[in-house]
């Protein structure tokens, strides 16, 4: 007895002339009834300059980044697609593994979370380097990274200002994540530490303090911690970068959005709140202050008087 054939695959959806609005519902439906869907559209290389909605000779313009944002919006993986005969190509759409968040396990090196690499973020990463050289510490200057995790953020430093020898103390609760950040940065200097407890006295004073992807969390209390760490951990000439994240990884993905629990979509009124008061607060201590940033937010603060450096080129 032979075993009954898979089903065929799903017909291939063709689109031409419909409106977004059109195809959106059409293909949440065929990944909600098969995981998967392949559709054809006018190819995107063939209308550049034109906006999307436009026509084109073989029907409505919309440049890749609508179909990124879409798969995004949809919880799927866009697949490699294939050049089609008469202008058109064909996209596939792969519905997101259904996998926990990298964090749902703790940030050890041994989880998930020590996989993900945020410089490998082409926006996060100039952004940053931008961000370290704003605040631009002075050779031989002092780094505190709070909530350093691995230290792969630590690459950025290289980046930014080239051989520029600092001294750099990275502080954070999880011991494996400070042992991958040991062998990362042998030169760095690495504490078992609760930031909560800042200040403290003999940590000394740093020309530039990170704190990424650290202050929205339930347990620490960002006016008492930026307080803190301005008053008694920050030189005159110091400089702060605070990182707020408005995304998440799915299936190894980065989805755009802050996400609040039990939302099933991205609300963005929590992330507002802590930049705003952050901002706020570090302008009336005296800093100019600049906001970056796309899936995670940079609040760059640095004395009011300090030069802005001119364009970055990386």
């Amino acid at each position: 007895m032979t075993a009954p054939s898979p089903p065929p695959p799903p017909p291939a959806l063709d689109f031409t002339h419909e409106p977004l609005g059109v195809i959106l519902p059409a293909l949440r439906a065929a990944l909600a009834s098969a995981g998967e869907v392949a559709f054809s559209v006018p190819d995107p290389d063939l209308g550049l300059g034109l906006y999307a909605g436009e026509a084109a000779a073989h029907g409505l313009h919309r440049p890749w980044p609508v179909w990124t944002d879409l798969a995004d919006l949809l919880g799927a993986h866009l697949l490699t697609p294939d050049r089609l005969e008469g202008g058109r190509v064909r996209l596939r759409l792969r519905a997101w593994a259904d996998v926990p968040d990298p964090d749902a396990a703790g940030y050890g090196a041994g989880g998930e979370w020590g996989r993900v690499d945020k410089l490998e973020d082409p926006v996060f990463l100039f952004t940053l380097v931008e961000a370290l050289r704003r605040v631009d510490p002075p050779a031989g200057g002092r780094v505190l990274a709070l909530g350093v995790n691995r230290g792969r953020e630590l690459d950025a430093l290289a980046l930014a200002f080239g051989k520029r020898e600092l001294e750099v103390l990275g502080l954070d609760l999880d011991e494996t994540a400070l042992a991958a950040a040991r062998a990362q940065h042998p030169a760095a200097t690495f504490r078992a530490f609760d930031v909560t407890t800042l200040p403290a006295p003999q940590l000394g004073r740093f020309d530039l303090v990170l704190a990424l992807s650290l202050l929205h969390s339930p347990s620490i209390r960002q006016d008492v911690l930026l307080a803190a760490v301005c008053r008694q951990h920050l030189t005159p000439t110091g400089g702060l970068i605070l990182g707020y994240p408005n995304a998440r990884y799915r299936d190894g993905t980065l989805s755009y959005g802050a996400r609040v629990r039990n939302f099933a979509r991205p609300d963005l009124s929590l992330l507002a709140a802590d930049v705003t008061d952050a901002r706020r607060g570090l302008q009336k201590r005296g800093f100019k202050v600049f906001v970056t940033g796309k899936s995670e937010v940079l609040v760059t603060a640095i004395p009011a008087g300090a030069r802005t450096p001119g364009r970055l080129e990386l």
